[in-house]
């Protein structure tokens, strides 16, 4: 009894101790749970006020925004041309012979009438001589021929000759008279066939690379000739439009001759502008198009024959129309729209009907008037109600954020030296 009496105080001891170490931690979990709970709303507060600033849902979009304007708009047919020589001709040889020069080099301009090439004309002034010669012989004869017709009319008359005789001498004289003139014939072929060893320009033009060197015998049959000749000033373009355009030609063209431009195939370098000449008198049924043909004055050569082109055919002249940059078109289920901004930087969805897109521009028919500001750039950003600021687009602007960065750049890196350079003299 004394034992147990002596070692109960020690228990209750512990006892004691166990329950004080439970209170302790207790009381250190449920601080710790106060601690949390408080760190959670204040980083759920500072998570609503971030939302509220510039990274959330509401904060205004950067974007581009132009203005809608009013001006006169060209309405073109566009159609895919070629450009053709106004006049080629192939130049030959019309009679055979050795070619004896070329006058000309490769590529260079000619006029017409001007000197090509020279064929040996030996050959045929010596026929023309020899056919000039036979005449003079044939004229002699002619000559004594008429004096024994004059000879035999008087003896006639006197009744010494007989009307035979005399009948006779006459058929001969008529004999020689034709024989003359084919004389003549004979040389006047011979004289063209030794004018055509001079080989002239038939038309005034740009040589091409020549088929043929001097010294070679050349004949009238062949095939590539001597020089290609193209005429470049004024030069022509043929190109085709779908039949339906045809209907609107027709009565525009009855007023006067029409524009055509012609573009390279980036469709913005201008190459030339001309007039429509003629469009074909019939339609091509494989294809559904029609053929027109387009003159050009051609002054810089910057229409070269061969050379694939955009012709575009100057239909008429809207007035007064709705102009915005085709970049502010957008298409979505329910067609084309357009964001208009509001007075309150807000902006809103405007259905447009689109006329044309040309050149970078959009011709509006409807939905959009004169003054409006629509948003040109950045659009993926935007939702119906959303808040738009303005965006830096100009290059001074451009320019001078770049030179602040660069400056703020150069300044944190000097900063950051002078930090290291502070720290290393402390720590000395």
């Amino acid at each position: 009894m004394s034992k147990d009496f002596e070692q109960s105080p020690s228990g209750k001891a512990r006892r004691t101790r166990g329950l004080r170490s439970r209170r302790c931690i207790l009381a250190s979990l449920v601080a710790l749970a106060i601690i949390t709970g408080c760190g959670r709303e204040a980083g759920s507060s500072k998570g609503v006020k971030q939302g509220k600033g510039g990274g959330g849902s509401n904060a205004p979009v950067a974007a581009i925004v132009g203005t809608v304007i009013q001006k006169d708009v060209p309405i073109y047919l566009d159609g895919l041309g070629t450009v053709q020589a106004f006049n080629t001709v192939t130049v030959r040889s019309r009679v055979d012979g050795q070619l004896k020069k070329l006058s000309f080099k490769e590529g260079q301009d000619v006029q017409a009438g001007e000197l090509l090439a020279q064929i040996d004309p030996d050959p045929f002034r010596t026929q023309v001589e020899q056919l000039e010669a036979k005449k003079a012989q044939d004229e002699a004869q002619l000559s004594f021929a008429r004096v024994e017709l004059k000879r035999n009319a008087d003896l006639l008359a006197q009744k010494i000759v007989s009307q035979e005789v005399y009948d006779t001498q006459k058929a001969q004289v008529d004999q020689l008279v034709a024989l003359v003139k084919s004389d003549q014939a004979a040389i006047d072929n011979a004289q063209v066939q030794l004018n055509y060893t001079t080989i002239e320009a038939p038309i005034s033009g740009r040589t091409g690379i020549r088929f043929v060197d001097e010294g070679n015998i050349i004949h009238s049959g062949d095939s590539n000739g001597i020089v290609i000749l193209t005429q470049l000033k004024p030069i022509s373009v043929v190109f085709t439009l779908p039949e339906q355009s045809l209907r609107e030609i027709q009565p525009q063209q009855s007023q006067g001759p029409m524009t055509v431009i012609a573009v390279d195939r980036d469709n913005s370098t201008l190459l030339g502008e001309g007039r429509l000449a003629v469009f074909d008198n019939q339609i091509d049924t494989t294809t559904g198009t029609i053929r027109l043909k387009a003159t050009f004055p051609n002054p810089g050569l910057k229409l070269w024959p061969g050379q694939f082109v955009n012709a575009r055919l100057l239909l008429s002249v809207h007035t007064n129309g709705i102009v915005v940059p085709a970049s502010v078109v957008q298409r979505g289920p329910e067609g084309a729209y357009a964001f208009v901004v509001n007075s309150d930087m807000s902006v809103k969805m405007a259905p447009v009907k689109v006329g044309q897109i040309d050149q970078g521009q959009a011709l509006i028919e409807s939905g959009l008037t004169p003054g409006q500001r629509v948003v040109v750039d950045g659009q993926y950003k935007l939702q119906p109600g959303s808040k738009v600021k303005l965006a830096e687009t100009s290059v001074s602007q451009s320019a001078e954020a770049k030179t602040n960065i660069a400056k703020r750049e150069k300044g944190g890196e000097n900063g950051k030296s002078h930090k290291g350079q502070n720290e290393d003299e402390a720590a000395n």
